[in-house]
């Protein structure tokens, strides 16, 4: 036992298990001030009641489903640009930012103007109160103009990422979100109701940062144009970095370079995870609205229950960064070993960082919730979601970094197939049998979430244990 417990909590190669933490670290940094920004933004909308709370949540999972389109074409860019960084052909690490900035405004552009003109038609087949869905539609077409920023701000990241320079990203996600974060608080509750709001919590000092200018409270609507316009600030936060002696003259980042065959092969490495991720998301938006036909109050929770989930992860994503970033490094130096010891370091990171977090759900359900929400019945509800989910972390960590590893290794087709199959064949019809037909309500839905978990790790460890990976070129 004691073997067990020192092998899981000791590197068993010292110097990769550095780098991973090197390159991880600056990621969750940045993740953690995204995860305070989300944690703001729904502990203030939270605060407007529950049809807000359900309107934005909402809102926020059907951007996801188009922007989550984009992560394709990320993850395909920070795979070729850190697979030609062990190459040692750092132009093309530059060339494979160039063919990700023409995929992401090629998509990104029509659909930002579809979201934005579509959304009171969208919207309905989603919500269906009254309330909620006024509200939601508002959110909604607002935050949809924003798709264009981040989906070329996505690419960037995966080419810094790629090129080991995730101090880069840590530097734009922080100010970016507090760009968001300020003006959340000012245009949610204007320059009056902000100073209610933060006094309430003993934090009444912080108010006097609105008080220089009349913010009107515009509810919903004032967090969707807090996101626009750090989305804004993000984009442009990213491209001074473009300007960097190192970018310009090693990567020649301000060099246009296309390179058709290049882009076939992130387009190859793309469109499988693409359609994964957008199929995960609008499958995400059918067990929300398996939700919202159990009633508005689990809606709400579950929501919030999903955003604590996100934050719980945040941390672990930079390790899945680093963890994608070496092994395509590694494989692009035709050091194999080095890329297997690299997944399981990066295994045994996200275990310790979401199994702590993991144990905090488990143990302080209550105190977590109670920062978000004053209702009585979703803080009800909440334990028993947020006990179950901090059960899983310690399986979401496995599957969750695997799923990076095969991606960085250049394998993005077979971690799709899975996660799409098992969300749309377990998932969702089990979460509808279980929770409407059966009866069991909240309860049923959140009790099969642990079985697509499971299911969804265990694949993919045997998938890596298989090895055929190793062998992928890009």
């Amino acid at each position: 036992m004691i073997g067990i417990v020192k092998k899981f909590i000791l590197p068993t190669n010292s110097k990769i298990s550095k780098n991973v933490i090197r390159l991880a670290f600056p990621v969750i940094i940045s993740n953690l001030s995204r995860v305070l920004m989300s944690v703001v933004d729904v502990a203030m909308v939270g605060r407007l009641g529950v049809a807000a709370l359900a309107a934005t949540g909402m809102g926020v999972m059907l951007f996801w489903g188009a922007l989550s389109f984009v992560i394709g074409i990320r993850t395909a860019t920070q795979t070729l640009a850190s697979r030609r960084l062990g190459q040692k052909k750092f132009n093309e690490c530059g060339t494979a930012l160039h063919n990700g900035l023409v995929m992401a405004l090629l998509y990104g552009l029509p659909v930002s103007w579809a979201g934005f003109k579509l959304a009171e038609k969208v919207v309905p087949f989603f919500l269906s109160e009254s309330e909620s869905l006024s509200l939601c539609i508002n959110y909604t077409s607002i935050i949809y103009i924003s798709l264009i920023f981040s989906s070329v701000s996505f690419v960037l990241q995966g080419f810094f990422t790629g090129i080991e320079k995730t101090k880069t990203h840590m530097n734009v996600s922080i100010t970016s979100n507090i760009v968001n974060v300020y003006l959340n608080a000012g245009l949610i509750y204007g320059s009056s109701g902000v100073d209610s709001f933060f006094t309430a919590k003993g934090l009444g000092f912080i108010s006097g940062l609105w008080t220089w200018y009349d913010f009107p409270a515009l509810g919903v609507r004032g967090a969707a144009i807090a996101t626009l316009i750090a989305s804004i600030w993000m984009l442009f936060h990213y491209m001074y970095y473009l300007f960097s002696v190192e970018a310009r003259v090693k990567y020649k980042t301000l060099t246009p370079t296309i390179d058709l065959a290049m882009m076939k092969r992130q387009l190859k490495l793309a469109i499988p995870q693409s359609t994964q991720e957008v199929a995960i998301t609008v499958g995400w938006s059918i067990y929300y609205k398996i939700m919202g036909m159990i009633g508005l109050l689990e809606l709400a929770t579950t929501e919030l229950i999903f955003t604590i989930m996100h934050a719980s992860f945040m941390p672990a994503l930079g390790v899945g960064q680093a963890c994608a970033t070496l092994v395509g490094k590694h494989m692009g130096e035709e050091n194999i070993e080095k890329a297997e010891i690299s997944i399981w370091e990066s295994v045994r990171w996200a275990e310790i960082i979401m199994g702590t977090m993991g144990l905090v759900f488990i143990l302080l359900p209550e105190f977590i919730l109670s920062f978000f929400t004053n209702n009585p019945e979703v803080i009800h509800l909440g334990v028993f979601g947020l006990r179950i989910l901090g059960l899983l972390q310690f399986i979401d960590a496995i599957g969750f970094t695997l799923w990076f590893a095969l991606s960085g290794a250049g394998n993005t087709f077979f971690p799709a197939v899975v996660e799409s199959a098992l969300v749309w064949l377990l998932l969702l019809p089990a979460s509808y049998i279980t929770g409407i037909i059966l009866g069991y309500g909240f309860y049923g839905p959140w009790l099969v979430f642990p079985v697509y978990l499971i299911i969804f790790s265990l694949v993919l460890y045997i998938k890596i244990r298989k090895g055929d990976w190793k062998d992928i070129k890009v």
